[in-house]
């Protein structure tokens, strides 16, 4: 069992993305329909979603930054209604002070920061919220992430990111026992970086803290497949296998059914493999 402060999930576990967005790289404009977007998140809750994430600003490479209150309209109303018929936790995805506030005040239960608490205020309002946090590596922003990305190591300074901002939220009050990492493949990496750091996930587990691992439908299995966007399934779940089987404790889908029936089974050899 995965215990963060008072969210309890059974590891290895799927969040389900949910993009109320017009423009996200997977399914941008498929759920901006506030109905559309709640029949969705139903449909993941049913399939067996551990956590539901919510974004409400796409950060898809060359993403237009929103602001703040065209992310509130997009993401408060789906959160609210979300609480209203499931009790699977909604987490979102914001780097905003401010919508993380109103987010975790209309029942939101968790934050997921691509920009690690950077941005101004962000930490802070991490402490009052007392809520947990999933911070991210990205070099770069959006916009510009994916112009020439290059590490000497990719995999020691993705490390090295990840336990500087724990320590940075720990040092301003931030509970350790509510973080969780995120070493952002597709953030600010090459093809040959993100499998780099999928070989070697292990050395990303920084503190022992939980991972999230986010490889769902990305380029660098149409790189890998030849297969376009929305025939990258059977590699994503492959991918989230890997991941798993490398130490990841929560996988960031599109295809939730997908993805649990995939972990079922990885969680059951797991299992066995213990008791042997």
């Amino acid at each position: 069992m995965l215990r963060l402060g008072s969210l309890n999930i059974r590891a290895p576990a799927v969040m389900g993305i949910l993009n109320v967005t017009p423009d996200s790289f997977s399914d941008g404009g498929r759920f901006d329909n506030p109905d559309v977007a709640l029949r969705q998140a139903v449909k993941m809750a049913d399939a067996g979603a551990a956590i539901i994430d919510i974004g409400g600003e796409s950060t898809r490479p060359g993403a237009k930054n929103v602001s703040e209150q065209q992310e509130l309209d997009r993401v408060l109303p789906i959160i609210e209604s979300i609480r209203a018929v499931t009790e699977v936790p909604v987490s979102v995805d914001t780097s905003k002070p401010d919508v993380m506030r109103a987010a975790v005040a209309a029942g939101a239960s968790m934050i997921n920061d691509v920009y690690a608490l950077r941005a101004a205020g962000a930490v802070a309002a991490a402490v009052e919220l007392k809520v947990p946090v999933c911070l991210m590596h990205m070099r770069g922003q959006p916009r510009t992430m994916q112009d020439n990305p290059q590490y000497d190591d990719v995999v020691a300074e993705v490390a090295a990111f990840l336990e500087s901002r724990i320590e940075a939220c720990v040092a301003a009050g931030f509970s350790e026992d509510l973080i969780v990492v995120d070493p952002g493949f597709g953030f600010g990496k090459t093809h040959d970086h993100n499998i780099e750091l999928l070989a070697n996930l292990r050395q990303l587990r920084v503190r022992d803290r939980p991972m999230l691992v986010g490889v769902s439908r990305k380029s660098t299995l149409g790189e890998l497949t030849g297969r376009s966007i929305t025939e990258r399934v059977p590699a994503s779940i492959a991918a989230a296998v890997v991941a798993v089987m490398q130490g990841a404790d929560i996988i960031r889908a599109h295809d939730v059914q997908e993805t649990v029936d995939a972990l079922k089974v990885v969680r059951a050899i797991m299992e066995t493999g213990k008791n042997l």
